[in-house]
């Protein structure tokens, strides 16, 4: 069963690779959606999946990759796009 979640990234997370990071992380856990960029700062992330891949999807968004630096992350339930693969916005 897929369901659907929204994510707001805070942190040193614009302008260091962290949608690319994102992009590519949820390719290699079949997640799709979008993560786009937002003017206060954050990146907003859409991600579509099974329960068990958005956990290990989000627990490697927590992480960050080498450039960024995760500072907190927001998680809330949305109604599900039906997003065929995962795009940079």
């Amino acid at each position: 069963m897929k369901e659907a979640k929204r994510l707001n990234v805070s942190g040193n997370v614009q302008g260091v690779g962290f949608r690319y990071f994102a992009q590519m992380t949820a390719v290699e856990h079949d997640i799709t959606g979008w993560a786009q960029n937002l003017d206060n700062g954050t990146v907003a992330i859409h991600a579509e999946g099974s329960p068990e891949n958005l956990e290990r999807f989000i627990r490697l968004l927590k992480k960050g990759n080498l450039f960024a630096k995760v500072h907190n992350l927001h998680e809330e339930s949305a109604p599900l796009e039906q997003s065929t693969t995962f795009r940079i916005k």
